[in-house]
């Protein structure tokens, strides 16, 4: 089961990093708004077409729950992308890596507040250690650049994303008991329905864009693969080895983006690159054997 985590896991946040490739690539091909509630749109349609039987079948679990689905959509689905969408538009793609990289330690913290969950030497050195290769990834080698690093609005909302999802993993323990088809259906309904507003809002600017070729073709990516695929993925590897151990993976989203923004955008792959890769699954697997071994220790 842990392998199956792992291989789940790897894959969803291989699937982030496009996102973030994809979300960098629509910047001036369709506005941040109208982005979110196209792509949850089509991941509804997509999901409801298969999954509808199945949502009519867990109706009566996913009725009395409709508030909880409904705001674990909008924050760990709108919200969350809407920040980080926005964010591209102020902010630089080193300030955001770093940033993004908090994830883990949001969880943590939340964990330890609200549940009295411990965090353990192993995990908290495991964090440390992909943290360094985030941090090497995002300053392109040159550490020394981070102190002159521009901080603005765009830094703010990345923040804001990284709390929300945080929170998001956390709170994914109390998922009802339903398909997973029914639970991304009720969430992605949310996401779309929530973000609605804001792109009304966006419009009413006069900063709304409508996608052209390549806002589609990031809409089409982002609904099947990070809105469809990573979610589930995701959701099932919290629910196999816990939101703590899970979300240390989370920190492989910005080197994964980084290496599919060298094959996509062409850029150059540099040995920085390859040094950040062996310290952020170094820290995973550290982290990973620590929590093992704490658990076997319980169990005995």
């Amino acid at each position: 089961m842990q392998r199956a985590a792992y291989l789940l896991l790897l894959m969803t946040t291989i699937f982030w990093g496009g996102n973030a490739v994809a979300g960098k690539m629509a910047v001036g091909h369709v506005s941040p708004m109208l982005f979110v509630v196209l792509r949850w749109a089509v991941a509804f349609g997509l999901l409801y077409t298969i999954g509808h039987r199945q949502l009519r079948s867990d109706w009566g679990v996913v009725r009395p729950r409709l508030a909880y689905l409904s705001a674990m959509g909008f924050f760990g689905f709108a919200a969350f992308n809407m920040s980080l969408y926005g964010a591209f538009l102020y902010t630089s793609a080193v300030n955001g890596s770093i940033e993004h990289a908090g994830i883990p330690m949001v969880i943590f913290a939340l964990n330890f507040l609200l549940f009295r969950q411990r965090v353990f030497a192993g995990q908290i050195l495991g964090f440390l250690l992909t943290f360094v290769g985030v941090v090497l990834t995002a300053a392109h080698g040159d550490l020394g650049g981070l102190l002159r690093l521009d901080l603005n609005r765009g830094d703010a909302l990345v923040l804001v994303a990284v709390l929300v999802y945080a929170g998001y993993t956390v709170f994914l323990r109390y998922r009802p008991a339903i398909h997973w088809q029914s639970y991304m259906i009720a969430l992605a309904a949310a996401a779309c329905l929530t973000s609605v507003p804001f792109a009304i809002a966006e419009y009413a600017s006069g900063a709304m864009i409508w996608p052209d070729a390549t806002g589609w073709a990031c809409i089409a990516y982002t609904a099947l693969f990070p809105s469809l695929l990573s979610q589930v993925f995701y959701m099932r590897g919290v629910e196999m080895i816990g939101a703590n151990r899970a979300g240390l993976f989370i920190n492989l989203v910005p080197i994964f983006g980084t290496l599919l923004s060298l094959m996509v955008l062409g850029e150059r792959l540099h040995g920085y690159h390859v040094a950040a890769m062996v310290l952020a699954f170094a820290g995973i697997g550290l982290a990973e054997w620590s929590g093992r071994r704490r658990a076997a220790g319980d169990a005995g």
